[in-house]
């Protein structure tokens, strides 16, 4: 027999069961044969949040957060900051290799070709209020594009899903820009697919009455940059998300529109506004030490540091910070960035936050440079979901294509009532005061 397996005693009943480990892991379903009685349903996990439950094989991101490393299809993210375009970085991510340059260049001109939304979807975008957040004008604009492309429906056919993934790659910057518009009145702008893919959206958002918009080429860049460090990241809220609406055939639009709703919430895409909200509060430099005093207290909490999986410093968070510099030599240095520094560089010296794993994560930096570079708060998870569609389109691709993929049905822990019979009316006990 190998030694490439558990053996579990199940002390209520002295019995023993031996379990295969397959690639340092062992599958749940293989703990339903340890049971009491022959007709129990069997052993089950409990893991709330799936802290220690794996729901998929996948070749897209590596993550070793005790170490702080982030790989892309096995490319260092450092790497590809340094060295690639976003565009270059979303095929590498859906097709699972870099592209050769002519391939780079027939992708790049195919996503630009795409980027212009059907009309009767910009009407959809009137009906909203004027002041519509930005994120739900995306995720609802982003579900009724099913409607738009009804073929999409046909998730078994691999051209149309690689079609219906460049859609919505090339399509979620018009959406975005829109919405921002949206709420100033302003009209909305029409791509240039003469343009890069991060210039395009900055002319989209902020093209006023000039003939052309000119674009400056070190934002554009760190925008590309920040598009990269958020296109994937394992499996998150959001990506989870992806893979269980996705798992029950919907089309890959409303499967999208779902994982940009889970991104929404402000423990997932909001976290770099509330850095943002956390530095005003603190106010200067020098009111650094009171408030991580107060952190320490429980009193206030520190915004942007720790993450579910790094217990290192976010790799993602080095780059960042190096691209605030290059943003700062143009705008100028943001009050908020002195605080920001000095905060972390009490924090990494302090025994209270080194013990505990407290490392900068992306969203302490990203917020302040989205904010520096024009964009306002409200777009900030917008800028999450444009990049972060790639990854969900990839992970999506590679569940579709997994035959051991089925649809997602999460067991439970009953601690309701044992059987019970119907009570009636006159003999019910009230359950509730309503004085």
């Amino acid at each position: 027999m190998s030694d490439n397996r558990l053996t579990i005693t199940d002390h209520r009943t002295g019995a023993q069961y031996e379990v295969p480990i397959v690639d340092g892991n062992i599958r749940a379903t293989d703990l339903r044969k340890i049971k009491v009685q022959p007709d129990e349903f069997g052993m089950m996990t409990y893991d709330p949040a799936y802290l220690n439950t794996a729901s998929c094989r996948s070749a897209i991101t590596f993550i070793d957060g005790d170490i702080g490393i982030l790989r892309y299809r096995g490319y260092p993210i450092e790497e590809l900051a340094e060295k690639c375009s976003f565009l270059e970085v979303a095929w590498l991510l859906m097709r699972g290799e870099l592209p050769t340059k002519i391939e780079l260049e027939c992708w790049e001109q195919r996503v630009m070709r795409h980027c212009m939304i059907h009309e009767t979807s910009k009407k959809f975008l009137e009906g909203f209020r004027y002041n519509a957040h930005p994120m739900t004008m995306l995720i609802s604009t982003t579900a009724a594009l099913s409607t738009v492309y009804p073929e999409a429906k046909d998730i078994h056919d691999p051209v149309n899903r690689e079609r219906q993934s460049v859609r919505l790659l090339a399509k979620m910057p018009t959406i975005a820009a829109y919405s921002y518009r949206h709420a100033f009145g302003l009209p909305y702008i029409y791509p240039d697919k003469t343009k890069s893919f991060t210039a395009n959206f900055m002319h989209m958002l902020w093209s006023m009455v000039e003939p052309k918009f000119i674009d400056d080429p070190t934002i554009a860049r760190v925008l590309d940059i920040l598009f990269i460090l958020h296109a994937d990241h394992e499996q998150n809220c959001s990506t989870a998300t992806m893979r269980q609406v996705g798992s029950s055939q919907a089309d890959p639009y409303l499967s999208v529109a779902a994982a940009a709703a889970a991104l929404s919430g402000p423990l997932h895409g909001g976290a770099n506004e509330a850095v943002l909200i956390m530095l005003d509060e603190i106010g200067t430099k020098a009111n650094v030490p009171a408030y991580i005093e107060k952190v320490k207290k429980g009193e206030v909490k520190l915004m942007g540091f720790g993450h579910r999986v790094y217990k290192n410093y976010d790799p993602r968070a080095r780059i960042i910070k190096w691209a605030a510099d290059e943003v700062f030599k143009i705008t100028g240095v943001n009050h908020r960035i002195e605080v920001a520094l000095e905060l972390e560089r009490i924090a990494l010296q302090d025994e209270y936050f080194v013990g505990r794993k407290l490392y900068p994560n992306v969203d302490f930096y990203s917020g302040i440079i989205y904010q520096a570079m024009g964009f306002r708060p409200d777009l900030f998870t917008v800028l999450f979901a444009i990049p972060r569609v790639v990854g969900w389109l990839a992970q999506w691709e590679e569940m579709i294509t997994d035959k051991e993929q089925k649809i997602a049905r999460p067991r439970q822990v009953y601690t309701g009532y044992d059987e019970r019979h119907f009570i009636p009316m006159e003999d019910r006990k009230p359950t509730t005061d309503l004085g």
